[in-house]
Formats: C-alpha cells, structure tokens, sequence
C-alpha cells in the first residue's frame, strides 16, 4: 500500500466543478440602459450645471447607481456539487446543500434552508412563460384528441413543457437532493450584508438630504 509523503493515507479529495451560474438577460439589459441613461444626464449636470448642481447629481449618482446594480446587475446564482451562492440586491446567502430544505415556484423563486424562506432574485418567476407554455400544451392535445403522440408534439424534449424558471428550480431541486451527502456539501447557512453597495447609497442619500435641506 502506497501512502502520501506526508505518511498519511487520505483518500483523494472529490473533484470540485465550476459554479453554474443563473442570471436574468432581462435584468441585466435593463440594468445597462438605465446605467448609461444615468452617466448622460449626470455627465451633462456635472459638466454643464452651475452652483450646487454638480454637487447634486454626484449626490444623486452616489445614490442611484448602487440601487440600480443592486436591484439589475448584482442578482445571480451559483451553484456546484457542494453549495448553492445566491447573491441578491442586498445580501449574499451561502447554503450548503445539506442545509437546503426545499426549493420552491411560486409568485417567485424561493429556497427554504434553516427554518428560513430565501428569495431568488436571479430566477424572476414570469406568469406570462406559465400561460405561453399552458397554451402550447393546450394547442397538442387539441392536435392529439384522442391521446395518441401527435406528429407535432414535442416528446423528447421535457423542457419544452415547463417555464424557463420553473425548469431551473427543478433542476437546482434535483441536485440538492443529488448532493446533499457529499461530504464538502455540509454546514448551515452563512449571510453576508452588500456593504458596497449599502454604504455608497447611504452616503449619497445623507449628501442629497443636506444638499436640500441646505438649499
């Protein structure tokens, strides 16, 4: 039996996998055009403007601009074989899959672990996608009325039946229950506060309210 040369007989540690990430293109499109929309006019106002302006529209974009990465850009999820990273505007909720209690679709996104309810802002529920997918699965059984596969219908593919988010969450709720025993995938929930997106909003917010109180 051959040993390590540091004497011990450890078994090898389990390969590890990049994070699966899970964004909203909605989202994030969003995000850029208000954020460019936001650096024309606060460019224009610190270039142009006369007294206090200046000083305003940097209040107002020490303000804005953090809320709006927070609420577009900030959102994600990341998932691998020993956790689930769910970054949302103001908070960042690390849960080992051990720790995952369920993973829910309803009027939203959410994952329970430790006695708590998660939101998940990066997988937006959209009701629009539920009905568009009811009604497709409406128009092949009209096209199968009497329960035979369709020549249209789509058997192969079981995405095809479920809403974009909703097929997401099964997926994350499968690989909780897939992973939950590996031994790397064990410990409770951790949160940490976006202080760099809280602390720039709060200073801007304090230096508008001056700036107008002052006025």
């Amino acid at each position: 039996m051959t040993s390590s040369p540091g004497g011990s007989n450890n078994p090898p540690a389990e390969p590890t996998y990049a994070d699966r990430v899970f964004r909203s293109p909605s989202a994030l499109a969003g995000g850029v055009l208000v954020l460019a929309l936001a650096a024309w006019v606060g460019g224009d106002a610190l270039v142009r403007g006369q007294g206090r302006t200046p000083w305003a529209a940097v209040a107002g974009l020490l303000f804005a601009v953090p809320l709006v990465v927070a609420f577009t850009l900030r959102p994600a999820v990341f998932a691998n074989d020993d956790r689930l990273r769910i970054r949302n505007p103001f908070r960042t909720i690390t849960l080992p899959w051990a720790a995952v209690e369920g993973v829910r679709a309803g009027y939203s996104s959410e994952v329970f672990a430790g006695g708590r309810k998660y939101q998940l802002w990066a997988i937006p529920v959209s009701l629009r996608q539920r009905k568009r997918v009811a009604r497709q699965q409406a128009r092949r059984a009209t096209d199968d009325p009497y329960g035979r596969t369709s020549a249209t219908a789509d058997v192969s593919d079981a995405r095809a039946r479920r809403a974009p988010a909703d097929q997401t969450l099964d997926d994350l709720r499968e690989q909780a229950e897939r992973c939950a025993s590996r031994p790397g995938a064990q410990g409770g929930p951790s949160v940490r506060w976006a202080y760099e997106i809280i602390a720039p909003c709060v200073v801007g917010a304090v230096a508008l309210a001056v700036l107008l109180a002052t006025g």
